[in-house]
């Protein structure tokens, strides 16, 4: 136990300077937690090769109060996975140690700081060891003030459903804030009694007692059938008199003369010692390769029945697998309508139900995809909406997830506007590399599923509920950043380009305008992001307008990406003339309830709307 503390006012000392060296961080906030770390990694509960930290039965340490980076990055000094001097490059631009983690720094396993995530990676990644029958164990330290978040809570509930006794929470109640007391400032018993309430084993400690922490680790990895939180009453600030437990610390890096008392508080520091880890268990490294299957089969539907674009996910997903048998599928107690319930009847064990709590359920498939699977996450599209911190944050992660956003537009009918997605695409489009795509029947959305297991990075996927006819035969090819030019002649007098419902009508208003003698470029833009800005700017120079219609508000759609791939080609004149007529044609009105048809025909997305934007042109 002395080496403990010893190795403890060590990691209190590096918290404390390069913090005050960067001139900003977060100082106090690691000064709670050090003896808390300090016990698990350096106290042999905590295995981790640290020359191989990519080593597949690793344990996994995340940070989800990630402001309190000092201390995390004073952790693996002392550890022996890096060397003392780079702490003088804290927070310092080209610098492997980010103000809050991120994967710069190799022993991040997820980017934290947006606060209430870190647990949710965390069943994802105990979820992936039952997966693959590992033995490492799951670690989340967590502060008391994100628990106020109710991502915490469904991560609890998550973690409790599925008996994940592989993982431990460790919870610093600090009793401080960022701007004064938490919710239950030191009321232990608040917090032992909801953890409890979840299905939780609770270990109650006093945080900055050694013999406490190393007995509640090791009761903690001695636990069965459920997952294990441990509790510390601790003190923010601990360590220096004029910061313990003391207000308006937050945030504060310590100017020169109060470091110099806060040191001189410490004592006497042994630069020279560090902590050992133990090793990690011996375990099989599965190769995936082995089980990959080059062919598989093609999509198989009749041309003459119509097929709903979500259920031809559920089918690309059982049909892919053997190619991609890494991946797994995640849904919110939708899968009876997005159907990735044909994937869960075909490989169970591969299918994690994570019910109304789609902020959980997309931490999980970070921590997931963080383990080397390849998750498909789907449910309604307009519930994405809630997770949206958790898919930005997945985009820092590196990580391979796609989603599937079903039920997308007023053309889900009668359920009205409560279930009509029309943010998503401006909500995915952003994302850095993201990937957007909007698949218009059966082929393309099974090709496109394909080709986004292929790819690497964040892929969003837009299905449609109604049953549309099938477009393409089954051996049509769909590349990221391409599209389809349906139809087209040598005297169009304008290009409609749409995705989804939308192509559907486009290619009505198509043989309606052809019958009177109008002839119109009809493009299916199915990769919304990355597009396919050639063929865009090849049809506005040859017809010289462009019509874009879809589903979904006009604001941050497919609407303006098309705009933005024609922002090189010079305006209209006074007259009218030069440059590209544009129009965009898109949700604009406040949606209701209705039958699919007269909702496309009152927001003036259907056919006739086409039509009459054509021939004003």
């Amino acid at each position: 136990m002395d080496n403990l503390e010893k190795l403890a006012k060590l990691v209190r000392y590096f918290s404390l300077t390069m913090s005050s060296r960067a001139g900003s961080g977060h100082p106090t906030s690691s000064l709670s937690a050090a003896d808390l770390m300090v016990g698990l990694m350096f106290g042999s509960h905590f295995r981790f090769d640290v020359k191989n930290p990519g080593y597949n039965n690793n344990d996994r340490l995340i940070f989800s109060k990630g402001h309190a980076s000092p201390l995390f990055y004073a952790l693996w000094v002392v550890a022996g996975g890096i060397e003392e001097k780079e702490l003088d490059t804290y927070r310092q631009f080209g610098s492997r140690l980010e103000g809050h983690p991120t994967l710069e720094f190799p022993f991040t396993e997820v980017p934290t700081g947006s606060l209430g995530q870190g647990l949710s990676v965390g069943v994802g990644m105990a979820l992936s060891a039952k997966l693959d029958k590992l033995s490492y164990k799951t670690f989340v330290l967590l502060g008391d003030s994100e628990t106020a978040e109710g991502s915490v809570w469904e991560a609890m509930a998550s973690a409790a459903y599925y008996k994940l006794d592989n993982l431990v929470a460790i919870l610093d109640v600090n009793r401080l804030g960022q701007r004064g007391e938490t919710m239950y400032g030191h009321n232990l018993k608040v917090y032992e009694e909801k953890a409890q309430a979840f299905g939780w084993e609770t270990i109650v400690i006093d945080g900055h007692e050694f013999k406490a922490i190393n007995s509640a680790y090791e009761r903690a990895l001695k636990v069965s059938g459920k997952p294990v939180i441990i509790i510390a009453k601790t003190l923010k600030g601990k360590g220096v008199s004029f910061l313990e437990d003391k207000d308006g610390w937050h945030g504060k890096a310590l100017p020169a003369a109060d470091l110099d008392r806060a040191l001189k508080e410490l004592g006497e520091v042994d630069m020279t010692l560090r902590g050992k880890l133990a090793m990690p268990k011996a375990a099989e490294i599965s190769n995936d390769e082995l089980l990959i299957s080059k062919q598989i089969p093609n999509p198989n539907y009749p041309k003459d029945k119509p097929v709903a674009t979500r259920r031809a996910y559920g089918n690309a997903l059982v049909r892919i697998f053997p190619k991609f048998p890494n991946m797994v599928v995640l849904d919110a107690e939708v899968s009876n309508s997005t159907y990735s319930e044909f994937f869960k009847a075909e490989h169970p064990d591969r299918f994690f139900e994570m019910f109304i709590a789609e902020q959980n359920m997309v931490g999980a498939a970070t921590g997931l995809a963080r383990r080397g699977k390849i998750p498909f996450v789907s449910t309604f599209a307009a519930f994405f909406t809630r997770a949206f911190d958790q898919i930005r944050m997945s985009q820092y992660s590196a990580s391979h997830i796609i989603f599937c956003g079903s039920h997308a537009g007023v053309s889900i009918g009668e359920d009205g506007a409560s279930q009509m997605a029309l943010e998503d695409l401006a909500m995915f489009r952003p994302l850095l590399d993201s990937v957007v795509l909007y698949p218009s029947d059966a082929i393309s959305t099974e090709r496109l599923v394909e080709a986004a297991a292929e790819h690497t990075g964040l892929v969003y996927i837009r299905t449609t509920r109604k049953d549309t006819p099938i477009l393409y035969e089954v051996d049509s090819e769909f590349k990221i950043g391409g599209s389809k030019t349906l139809r087209q002649s040598s005297h169009d007098r304008g290009t409609v380009v749409a995705a989804g419902i939308t192509l559907h009508e486009a290619l009505k208003a198509y043989e309606e305008l052809k019958t009177q003698g109008i002839m119109i470029r009809v493009i299916d833009l199915y990769s919304v992001k990355p597009l396919d800005t050639e063929t865009l700017q090849k049809a506005a120079k040859e017809t010289g307008k462009i019509v874009t219609v879809e589903d979904h508000y006009a604001e941050g759609g497919l609407g303006e990406a098309v705009a933005s791939a024609l922002a090189t080609f010079p305006p209209l004149d006074g007259e009218g003339k030069g440059g590209v007529k544009f129009q965009s044609l898109a949700v604009r009105k406040m949606p209701r309830s209705g039958k699919p048809d007269e909702l496309l025909d009152y927001e003036e997305i259907s056919s006739k709307a086409i039509i009459k934007a054509v021939k004003n042109g």
